[in-house]
């Protein structure tokens, strides 16, 4: 049985961490040749590389992980 799609609420804690450890990677990553770049063009470099990542690697896997909490619940 396909689990029903997550609360706002979930879907928020879901993103968040996918997001926080992506960022927090990518600055320790792309920290010194960040800090050469102006605030505007550092988010935009960071978010180019970071949604992708969020999208397509890391969200699939945590609906996935979702799926199974709420099999081994129910």
């Amino acid at each position: 049985m396909k689990p029903p799609p997550p609360s706002r609420h979930q879907l928020a804690l879901m993103i968040w961490l996918a997001v926080f450890p992506t960022l927090t990677a990518l600055n320790l990553i792309l920290g010194d040749w960040l800090a050469a770049l102006t605030p505007v063009v550092r988010t935009f470099v960071l978010a180019t590389i970071a949604v992708p990542i969020v999208i397509y690697g890391l969200m699939p896997h945590l609906h996935r992980a979702r799926a199974h909490l709420l099999r081994l619940r129910a």
